[in-house]
């Protein structure tokens, strides 16, 4: 499969331009977010680092899964290539969200395939955006299975939730909307599950200059085992992130898209990213995904350790991140479909 190019991304701007929100981008205030002492954001610190935050959560669906999902329809649709039976997808998440809706927009079918043991809210919101709901078997793979017999039988195009270069493209294009509100930007910090969104960030990063700091739970690290191995290998996946970032396997487009010194893998815990989604919620009243959360975790964390940039030989790999002083640091906030009960009633810190 060919290479995610920067030329990609752009193409892809310009196919998603008015059919997708422009990233919303806020500058944290050193000391209003909660943070462990000596972390980056700790007001008494002597790092003097700025962050923004990407509210890609009020993307289309809840997630920047939509920006993907119209680069794929509308790639398809200009090359042709979009059958009758339209498009087809095995996922209850945000992959499947995007897909139903995108082809919602553009008058498609989309038939999308759940274990049958989905939650009925995510099977009334597909169908909500027009989507065909199929339920098989009690686990993702049967779903799968009977999603891609549905394709070969039918004809139907199917869709990927994050290992595709057009899915990668499309949601690269927040990478230069964020440039051009902070236009001299040192770094992106961005979640990691299959590696969809990281692949597409890092490559339109690495043509501005801009280092890509990927974050994943230590115990749902398919990209940083990918790094490790120098191949895609199947993990173990057990993490309060694993609803979007519990893929077993990475997309070696995101691999070959850490192929230079850019990039630096980051390995989190559950308790980050738990305490990292608590303060948004406390501190701006920002409810998002346990994924989204797990970008923000490493500036919260107090880590004494600077990573270094990731080897693909099998030598060291970095797992803290601490920016330097003066650097500038976005961090995307990827998805907000989550249940927010567990948040409420806590009182937030005053600004």
């Amino acid at each position: 499969m060919q290479q995610l190019t920067y030329g990609d991304v752009r193409a892809a701007a310009a196919r998603v331009a008015g059919r997708t929100r422009p990233a919303v981008v806020s500058e944290v205030d050193r000391g209003v977010v909660p943070t462990a002492p000596g972390g980056p954001l700790d007001a008494s610190g002597r790092q003097d680092c700025r962050v923004w935050l990407v509210h890609e959560y009020m993307q289309h669906t809840g997630s920047f899964k939509a920006r993907g999902a119209q680069n794929f329809l509308l790639a398809h649709r200009e090359a042709g290539t979009l059958p009758d039976a339209g498009l087809t997808i095995a996922s209850g998440g945000n992959a499947g969200l995007a897909c139903a809706w995108a082809a919602q927009q553009h008058g498609v079918r989309a038939t999308v395939f759940l274990p049958e043991t989905a939650p009925r809210v995510k099977v009334e919101r597909l169908r909500g955006y027009g989507a065909e709901v199929r339920l098989t078997g009690s686990e993702y793979a049967a779903a799968l299975a009977a999603c891609e017999e549905f394709a070969s039988a039918t004809g139907a195009l199917a869709s990927h939730a994050y290992a595709h270069p057009l899915i990668g493209a499309g949601a690269g294009t927040l990478l230069d909307e964020v440039l051009a509100r902070v236009p001299d930007l040192d770094t992106v910090v961005v979640s990691v599950g299959g590696g969809g969104l990281f692949a597409g960030v890092a490559v339109a990063a690495q043509h501005h200059g801009i280092r890509t700091v990927g974050a994943e739970p230590e115990n749902c690290r398919a990209w940083n085992a990918g790094i490790e191995a120098g191949r895609p290998v199947d993990v173990e996946v057990a993490s309060v992130a694993a609803d979007s970032l519990g893929a077993r396997r990475t997309w070696q487009g995101a691999l070959d898209a850490a192929k230079h010194g850019l990039v630096h893998s980051v390995l989190v815990t559950d308790a980050e990213i738990v305490a990292a989604r608590q303060a948004l919620w406390d501190s701006r009243r920002i409810a998002v995904e346990h994924a989204a959360a797990t970008a923000l975790a490493p500036l919260l964390a107090s880590q004494d350790e600077e990573s270094g940039p990731p080897s693909l030989d099998g030598g060291p790999l970095g797992r803290a991140y601490r920016p330097r002083p003066g650097e500038k640091v976005a961090v995307i906030l990827c998805g907000s479909n989550t249940d927010p009960s567990d948040l409420v009633g806590r009182v937030p810190k005053a600004a």
